[in-house]
C-alpha cells in the first residue's frame, strides 16, 4: 500500500480530546475558499485532498459529507484518514470497526491512531494491546501517546511512568506538565519531612525538586490548566510574591477553579480589601468550596452578623468541611449557648477534628466534667494538637500525677508550645538537671514566656561570679551581660521581679535614674520588693518622707524589712508610739533576722515610752 503522510490529521489527539481554546480562530472565509479548492481537487482524483476534505468536514460535525471523502482517500492508502475514519466511525458508535481502520493507519505509521488504538484497548481492559500500542504511539513522539502510557504504567505501579508523563511534558501536554510538577511536589514534602524526623533527607535534592515542580507548574499554567494555576500561586504565596500568586489564583479562579477563588480572597483579606475577598470567596462557597464558606462565616461573625455567619458555617458542613461544625461550636460559645457548642464541638471531633476535641474537653472541664474530658485531651494530643497536650499535662498535674503531667508537657514542648517548654524547664530546675532546664527555657522565652525569661536570666545570673549584695546602690560599672539582656526583656513584658532585679542591676552599675525608672513600675503595678527598693534609693538620695511612702506602701503588702524601715524613721522622727506600731508589724511579719532587730527596737521604744 502506497501510505501517504499524517498531512491531514484530524486533531492529531485522535477521538478524545476535542481541540483546546488555543488554537487560533481560523478566518471562516478563507476556509470555506480551502473547502471548495479541496473538493474540487478531490473530485479530480486527488487523495491528499479527499483526506484533508473529509478531516474538514468532520471537525465542523459534518460526518454524513466527512465519511465517504474519508473512506475513499483511506482505500487509495492514506494513513491518515484511516485514523480520522476511525474517529468518525467512534463518533457514530461503532468502536469495533473503527479500532480496525486505526489498527491499519497505525501499522502504517500513525501516531495518533496507535495511541487511539490503545485507548481504545484500555477501555475494553485488555492492557497488554494498550499498552503496546500507546508505547508504538509514545515512541513515535506522540505526546498524547506518552501520557496515556505513563498514566497506564502509573496505574500498575510501574517505574518507567515517570519517564513517559516526562517526555509527554516535554511534547507540550499540559495535564502531563501539572502531574508531573505534582509528582515532584510530593517527593520534595517526603524529603521536608524525612528531614524534620531526622531521617537525613538531602534538602538540596528537595529543593531542586521544588524549582522543577515550579517550572512545570508554570508551563501547565501557561497552557490554561487551572490547578496548575492554582499551585503556582501557592508556591509564590509562600515565597512573598504576593502580586504574582494573585495574579495566577485570579487565572485559576476566571477558570472556574473555587480554591483558587478562595484563595485570592485570602491575598485581599490581608491586603485589607475585605468587600472584594468577600466577592470571591462567595464565588467559591457558591462551587462547595467549605474553606471560602467558612470564611464569609467568620467574616459576618466578625460584623456581628451571626445569623448569617451560622448559615455559611452550615454551608461549610454541608461542603465535607469539618471546621464548619467547630467554627459553628465557637459562636455558639461566645453567645453563651454552652449545649448547642457542646453539640457541634462533639459532630466535629468525631469527626477527627482535633481542635475541636480539644475545644469540647475545655468544655467539659469547665462543666467540672474532669473524667469526661480526659479523654477528649487525649484524643486531641494523640492527633497532633499541641495545645490539647499542654491541657492535659495541667489535667494530670492538677491530679498530683506529675510525671505524667511531665510527658504531656514534654509532648506539647516538643511540637512548640512556650508554656509547656516552660513547665518543663521548671520541672528540670527542681530536679537539678540545669543543662536541660535552660534549654527549655530558652525555647520558652525565645517563644514570648516572660516567666520563661526571668527564669532564664535567674539560671545565668546564679552563674556570675559573686558580688556584693544590693541594698543601697553601691556603684559597681561594668556592661550588660546575657542574663541583664533577659532580665530586660521579661521586665519589658510586665513581669514583676524582673523589673525589679533590673533595677538592682542598673543601682550596681550606678544608674539610679534607671534603676529608680523600674522600682517604680515595679511598684506602681503591686511588687513590695520594688517599693521597697526605690524607697532605699529615695532615701539614700535625701527624700527620705518620699521613700516613707513607698516602704508604707510595702509594709501594707506584707514585706517585714520596710516595716522595719518605717519603725525607725518613727523613732527618729520622736513618733514613738507609731515607731513601736511598726516594729510590732515588722516582728510579726519577719523574716528572722528582722524579728529580731524589730524586737530590740520595739522594747527600746516601749521602755522610752514608759519613762
Amino acid at each position: 500500500m502506497d501510505v501517504m503522510g499524517d498531512k491531514a490529521t484530524l486533531f492529531e489527539t485522535g477521538r478524545f480530546v476535542q481541540p483546546s481554546g488555543e488554537e487560533p480562530t481560523r478566518d471562516e472565509a478563507a476556509e470555506a475558499a480551502e473547502e471548495a479548492r479541496r473538493r474540487l481537487h478531490a473530485e479530480a482524483g486527488d487523495v491528499e485532498s479527499m483526506s484533508v476534505l473529509g478531516a474538514m468536514l468532520l471537525r465542523r460535525g459534518d460526518l454524513d459529507g466527512a465519511e465517504p471523502q474519508l473512506r475513499a482517500a483511506t482505500a487509495a492508502g492514506d494513513r491518515a484518514a484511516a485514523n480520522n475514519l476511525g474517529v468518525l466511525l467512534h463518533q457514530r458508535g461503532y468502536p469495533d470497526e473503527a479500532a480496525g481502520w486505526w489498527r491499519i493507519a497505525a501499522v502504517a505509521g500513525s501516531a495518533a491512531a496507535a495511541h487511539a488504538l490503545g485507548r481504545h484497548h484500555r477501555e475494553r481492559g485488555d492492557e497488554p494491546a494498550a499498552e503496546y500500542w500507546l508505547r508504538q504511539s509514545a515512541e513515535q513522539g506522540h505526546a498524547l501517546g506518552a501520557y496515556a502510557l505513563a498514566d497506564l504504567l502509573e496505574h500498575r505501579g510501574d517505574a518507567n511512568a515517570g519517564r513517559w508523563m516526562r517526555a509527554a511534558a516535554e511534547r507540550g501536554h499540559r495535564e502531563a506538565a501539572y502531574r508531573l510538577a505534582r509528582a515532584l511536589d510530593r517527593r520534595a514534602g517526603e524529603g521536608e519531612a524525612g528531614a524534620d524526623n531526622g531521617v537525613g533527607a538531602e534538602t538540596a535534592a528537595g529543593a531542586a525538586e521544588t524549582e522543577e515542580a515550579e517550572q512545570w507548574y508554570r508551563q501547565a499554567a501557561a497552557r490554561g490548566h487551572r490547578r496548575a494555576a492554582l499551585h503556582l500561586g501557592a508556591i509564590l504565596e509562600r515565597r512573598g510574591e504576593l502580586k504574582e500568586a494573585g495574579r495566577w489564583y485570579l487565572t485559576s479562579a476566571k477558570d472556574g477553579e473555587p480554591r483558587a477563588a478562595c484563595a485570592l480572597g485570602f491575598l485581599l483579606r490581608d491586603a485589607g480589601d475585605t468587600e472584594s475577598a468577600a466577592v470571591w470567596w462567595l464565588r467559591a462557597a457558591q462551587d462547595g468550596d467549605g474553606n471560602a464558606a467558612n470564611a464569609l462565616g467568620a467574616l459576618h461573625a466578625e460584623r456581628g452578623e451571626t445569623q448569617t455567619a451560622e448559615r455559611w458555617y452550615r454551608a461549610a458542613m454541608d461542603a465535607g468541611d469539618d471546621n464548619g461544625a467547630y467554627n459553628l461550636g465557637l459562636l455558639c460559645a461566645e453567645q453563651g449557648r454552652t449545649a448547642q457548642a457542646e453539640q457541634w464541638y462533639r459532630r466535629a471531633a468525631y469527626a477527627g477534628h482535633r481542635e475541636a476535641a480539644n475545644a469540647l474537653a475545655i468544655l467539659l472541664l469547665q462543666g467540672g466534667d474532669t473524667a469526661g474530658a480526659e479523654p477528649w485531651f487525649s484524643k486531641a494530643a494523640e492527633a497532633g494538637s499541641v495545645d490539647a497536650a499542654f491541657n492535659l499535662g495541667i489535667l494530670y498535674a492538677g491530679r498530683g500525677e506529675d510525671r505524667v503531667a511531665l510527658r504531656c508537657y514534654e509532648q506539647a514542648a516538643a511540637a512548640g508550645h512556650t508554656e509547656a517548654a516552660l513547665q518543663v524547664g521548671i520541672a528540670r530546675l527542681r530536679e537539678g538537671d540545669e543543662a536541660a532546664a535552660e534549654r527549655h527555657l530558652r525555647c520558652a522565652a525565645g517563644g514570648g514566656s516572660a516567666e520563661a525569661a526571668y527564669r532564664l536570666a535567674a539560671v545565668l545570673d546564679a552563674r556570675r561570679p559573686a558580688v556584693s549584695e544590693h541594698e543601697l546602690g553601691e556603684s559597681s560599672l561594668h556592661t550588660k551581660t546575657e542574663c541583664e539582656e533577659w532580665y530586660e526583656r521579661a521586665a519589658s513584658q510586665g513581669h514583676r521581679r524582673a523589673q525589679v532585679r533590673v533595677g538592682m542591676l542598673a543601682a550596681a552599675r550606678g544608674d539610679v535614674v534607671e534603676a529608680a525608672r523600674w522600682y517604680r513600675i515595679a511598684a506602681e503595678a503591686g511588687s513590695r520588693n520594688g517599693a521597697f527598693n526605690l524607697g532605699l534609693l529615695l532615701a539614700r538620695e535625701g527624700s527620705e518622707p518620699e521613700a516613707a511612702v513607698w516602704w508604707q506602701r510595702a509594709a501594707d503588702a506584707g514585706h517585714g524589712r520596710a516595716a522595719l524601715r518605717l519603725a525607725l524613721v518613727y523613732a527618729r522622727r520622736g513618733e514613738l508610739a507609731e515607731g513601736q506600731r511598726w516594729a510590732d508589724r515588722a516582728v510579726a511579719l519577719g523574716p528572722a533576722e528582722v524579728t529580731e532587730r524589730a524586737g530590740r527596737l520595739r522594747d527600746a521604744l516601749r521602755e522610752e515610752l514608759s519613762a
